[in-house]
């Protein structure tokens, strides 16, 4: 098998021309269409009862299931730093992805009670807190059991990876389909490291009186793609994984029954019989990636994806790209599905800027129609992204939208959407239950709302749009007009002193004064080939035409932001950085809705 790997055709590629520009955390990238991507937990360490009541400022490393009809997504946390204890994993659900319960902790803070010895002469003194790290969250069993599952490590300095073989072991407790959790147990051990039924606080899973959780176990443990995952942290030599080595394995079943493997640093694999027997890993050069996650699947479609920053340095991981391909070797077309990097509130060792550590939906049955995705932001914050299926970059055919049949936990049509907890983006019954908009409703001191809309690339074209605003006196929104990299030659803004204004040679004009609480209909005509465009409010055009305020040859997404663009954490942004302050406090709330959108070429 290894003589086949050698072959081309089965080593997983990237075969796109096209680079993530890393000046940009979008990197110049399209997005994928109709993305919908949402903060389902917003850290907070001066108010925790407005997070998960613990106000800990270090979460990473979500996992990301959907049985019998809800999401669960776990976590995990430390108080301030990676790798510093103590460390637990919490849990959050929904019902559609959008609405998301207060996190409650899953597996709690483990603290040893007695002194142990490792069989190298290391000692971990009494009262020594752990920190968690896994990369398996959850496990579906065949006989309708949902587990739950972290990972006991410690770090007895930051420096010090809590997966190198010398933690306590892997844990499991069961979720039922009511929300109540089972007993904690554990399911392996670290037996190697000194770690024994006799000297952890946890019984074994084989003490436990349910037949029916113990043979969920039994079948977790027999499963050898899922287990491999587990290695990392395990590190044992008793023939327990078939390949020892590469980091946060995932896979994905090939049209001819193979099953892929991905590990990070761009190591790749495939096995023809279930993950007994693997191929030699072998990293494949034009997957670009560095210590974020990658991960893989195939979509409800049929095709593959893959998602992970294209990025070669670790400490700014960004964008949250995606690629697609038929075969599950060749992918192509490499897409934005996150291009948003907040600023990041509180610092913490190892907190690497961008949306990294992604995971897509690993025990259930996933929702057809969409891809699922979850990941942190910073290290700080939690999101998830619904991705519809096809995926796609391109739209044909005039925009004629609006919002009236849709409701607030609704994803927008073709609408990709950026929407913190303090900065939503969602459809409103305002100005009725019938007649309903696009609100855009920002809160949040270090974030904003965004929503955009792409439409046929076209050198000429109009777009109507007709928008209110509930305040004159505070907040801003701005409209822009792109080209396929974001390149914005047309922007316009709702500004806080109550002026609407166009972009114009590096100063803000002004079109009106505009009052709160009222509807304009605003239409701009632009043209490439002249460079410029035209504005009219109300029927009452502009005096003049408007010079472009940077060249494009074409256009084709419509940007709306409840704040001006981002340029930094950039790639000459260190790590080390102050806390932001005021981060934990949410701003006065402004609002904006969008009644109607058209777009057509010209």
């Amino acid at each position: 098998m290894e003589g086949l790997m050698d072959h081309p055709e089965n080593q997983i590629r990237y075969v796109g021309g096209t680079t993530a520009n890393l000046d940009y955390h979008h990197g110049q990238l399209r997005p994928a269409i109709g993305v919908r991507s949402r903060q389902v937990f917003r850290a907070n360490r001066s108010h925790p009862e407005l997070s998960d009541g613990s106000g800990w400022t270090y979460n990473h490393a979500p996992m990301l299931a959907y049985w019998k009809g809800c999401f669960y997504l776990e976590y995990l946390s430390c108080p301030v730093h990676e790798h510093v204890p103590p460390g637990q994993t919490l849990l959050t659900t929904s019902k559609d992805g959008w609405h998301w319960s207060t996190p409650v902790v899953l597996f709690p803070p483990y603290q040893l009670e007695h002194e142990h010895h490792y069989p190298d002469g290391e000692i971990l003194p009494e009262g020594t807190y752990s920190v968690m790290h896994q990369r398996m969250g959850f496990y579906a069993a065949s006989n309708g059991r949902l587990l739950a599952l972290a990972f006991y490590g410690f770090c007895p300095l930051p420096s010090v990876n809590p997966n190198n073989g010398k933690g306590i072991g892997r844990v499991v407790r069961e979720i039922g389909e009511d929300g109540s959790f089972g007993p904690i147990y554990f399911v392996r051990l670290n037996g190697h490291s000194g770690w024994y039924e006799k000297n952890v606080k946890y019984p074994f899973y084989t003490e436990s009186g349910e037949e029916g959780f113990r043979e969920a176990c039994d079948e977790l443990l027999a499963d050898r793609i899922a287990t491999l995952q587990w290695w990392e942290e395990d590190r044992s030599r008793d023939g327990f994984y078939a390949v020892e080595g590469g980091t946060a394995f995932n896979s994905y079943r090939l049209p001819d029954g193979r099953i892929a493997g991905l590990w990070k640093h761009s190591l790749h694999a495939v096995t023809e019989d279930e993950g007994r027997t693997w191929s030699k890993q072998t990293r494949s050069p034009s997957l670009i990636m560095a210590g974020g996650k990658v991960w893989g699947e195939r979509a409800s479609d049929s095709k593959y994806a893959l998602l992970y920053n294209p990025s070669p340095i670790g400490n700014h991981r960004w964008p949250l790209a995606v690629v697609t391909g038929d075969d599950g070797f060749a992918f192509d077309d490499m897409l934005v599905v996150n291009g948003e990097v907040p600023p990041r509130r509180y610092f913490g060792f190892h907190k690497n800027y961008g949306n990294s550590y992604v995971r897509g939906i690993e025990a259930g049955d996933p929702p057809s129609g969409s891809m699922w995705v979850t990941y942190s932001a910073n290290k700080e914050d939690i999101w998830v992204s619904e991705i519809p299926v096809p995926i796609g970059f391109r739209v044909s055919g005039p925009v004629n939208d609006t919002f009236d049949k849709l409701s607030p936990e609704d994803r927008v049509p073709d609408w990709n959407v950026y929407s913190p907890q303090w900065a939503s983006v969602s459809v409103a019954a305002f100005p009725s239950g019938r007649d309903r908009s696009l609100e855009l409703n920002d809160a949040d001191p270090c974030d904003y709302a965004k929503a955009e809309r792409v439409f046929e690339e076209c050198a000429a074209g109009e777009l109507r749009i007709r928008i209110l605003a509930k305040q004159a006196n505070d907040g801003q929104l701005y409209i822009e007009l792109c080209d396929a990299k974001s390149a914005a030659p047309i922007r316009i803004r709702f500004h806080s002193d109550g002026a609407l204004q166009v972009l114009q040679a590096g100063t803000w004009k002004e079109l009106l004064r505009y009052e709160p609480d009222r509807w304009y209909e605003l239409i701009v005509r632009f043209d490439t080939e002249r460079q410029w465009f035209e504005v009219e409010v109300d029927g009452e055009p502009a005096p003049k035409a408007y010079p472009f305020s940077m060249p494009a040859y074409t256009l084709e997404r419509l940007v709306l932001r409840t704040g001006p663009m981002r340029r930094e954490p950039h790639v000459e942004t260190p790590l080390v950085t102050a806390d932001l302050p005021e981060a934990d406090e949410p701003a006065k709330a402004v609002s904006y809705y969008i009644n109607q959108v058209n777009i057509h070429t010209i």
